[in-house]
């Protein structure tokens, strides 16, 4: 404790700091709204706290090259949650897609992480996936990566990021797992409007505008009630990426 009241490693504690609280600003379940901010500022101080006496900190003197390492950490804290964020936004996107499908897209529900409106299916999937997350003690795994995070990339060390294909390959396979996400439903719905405009050419009298829209409600649930163990699956290999992520975007920050 000695240490940690000593002027000359109150800046080395204050990196960490730094970097830990803007980690939860924008990482998935810690950042929420509804979550009050002198909890967030509290587990932030008791987490930096342990990293303090875990990881070898080195004498710092408060001058410029200072200022430039807190702007560092707090890029490195801010970059490692959106990415977990971004990388689970594929869920919503995934539901935008089935919404727009069902007719659902008119109506959309408020996001507690984020304040915005997002489509109603995609909130539903979101809220499955933070309760997977929760049950296998992901929030503990995020956590962790964040602790890895001052293992590759010190204190007292600049970072570089000139590595554009990380982010393509990060963005492009975010689409494609909201695409695998989609495609049951979407895909099955796609086949209820091809027999729509069949019965449409084939039955002028009846009005299918009427009849399509609760008929592709019903098949959506449907579908997703046969699809949800695929779901689940699908979901964790979206988490498993997000670690990886995690993993490479610290190396390349650490130059690794």
């Amino acid at each position: 404790m000695l240490d940690l009241i000593n002027i000359n490693s109150l800046p080395a504690f204050l990196l960490i700091l730094v970097r830990v609280l803007a980690f939860f600003a924008t990482v998935p379940i810690f950042s929420y709204r509804n979550i009050p901010t002198q909890l967030k500022i509290g587990i932030g101080f008791f987490l930096a706290w342990i990293l303090f006496y875990s990881i070898p900190t080195p004498e710092l003197v408060i001058d410029g090259i200072y200022i430039l390492l807190i702007m560092k950490e707090i890029v490195i804290g801010l970059f490692l949650g959106l990415l977990a964020y971004i990388i689970l936004a594929a869920i919503q996107i995934a539901g935008g897609f089935i919404d727009f499908q069902m007719g659902f897209a008119i109506a959309n529900v408020i996001d507690p992480q984020t304040g915005a409106q997002s489509p109603l299916i995609g909130q539903y999937f979101y809220t499955i996936a933070i309760l997977f997350l929760l049950a296998v003690d992901g929030h503990h795994l995020l956590i962790n990566g964040m602790f890895y995070s001052f293992e590759v990339i010190a204190i007292d060390a600049l970072i570089s990021f000139n590595n554009i294909d990380f982010i393509l390959r990060t963005f492009s396979q975010m689409f494609l797992m909201a695409f695998q996400l989609a495609i049951p439903v979407v895909g099955c719905l796609f086949l209820v409007d091809v027999a729509l405009g069949i019965v449409a050419r084939t039955v002028p009298q009846l009005n299918v505008f009427v009849v399509g829209l609760p008929l592709k409600i019903l098949v959506s649930f449907l579908v997703l009630f046969m699809f949800i163990a695929i779901y689940i699956t699908v979901v964790q290999q979206l988490f498993a990426y997000t670690l990886e992520a995690m993993q490479g975007l610290m190396r390349i920050f650490g130059g690794v």
